[in-house]
């Protein structure tokens, strides 16, 4: 399932902790699996003209649900903002952050089952809204589709992990 939206060629996403392409980061990892259940440290440049927020988001496609895995929506980013931290904090003021699929609010880092390795996409989201006008107590499906209707472009990049049987 591909959650894109058109991208322009200079609007990237990068992150140190977790390099496109590669295996997700040990302490992106939920701490079940050995990991600090840290969000990546996210940066972006090249957003569109028009951008008067941002929204990220983690997606595993690859999850044995159906319709995939929701492990972190975060919406009404500053425009001015073009980084993330390592590790944001669940009640981070700066950003509204809905319940992912594991139930909590913020991000909550890959634990696949044992098999296939499973991808995980992290995406920034360029909206021309200051707000989404989305509570972060809605499901994170409202945040979702106020993004995936309104965005002007985004970035992403693939990392994978995998639990051997």
């Amino acid at each position: 399932m591909d959650h894109t939206s058109p991208e322009t060629s200079s609007f990237v996403l990068i992150s140190s902790a977790t390099p496109p392409g590669e295996e997700v980061a040990p302490q992106q990892l939920v701490e079940a699996l050995g990991g600090e259940n840290l969000s990546p440290d996210l940066r972006w440049s090249g957003a569109p003209e028009g951008t008067r927020s941002f929204a990220v988001t983690c997606y595993d496609p690859d999850a044995p649900t159906g319709s995939g895995f929701w492990h972190w929506v975060a919406w009404d980013i500053p425009a001015a903002t073009t980084s993330l931290p390592l590790g944001v904090a669940r009640d981070d003021a700066s950003l509204l952050q809905a319940r992912n699929d594991f139930g909590n609010p913020g991000y909550d880092g890959p634990e696949p089952p044992a098999g296939p390795p499973h991808r995980y996409q992290f995406s920034v989201h360029a909206l021309p809204v200051p707000t989404l006008g989305v509570s972060a107590d809605s499901p994170h499906i409202a945040a979702r589709f106020a993004i995936f209707s309104q965005q002007l472009a985004s970035a992403s990049f693939t990392a994978r992990y995998q639990v051997m049987e």
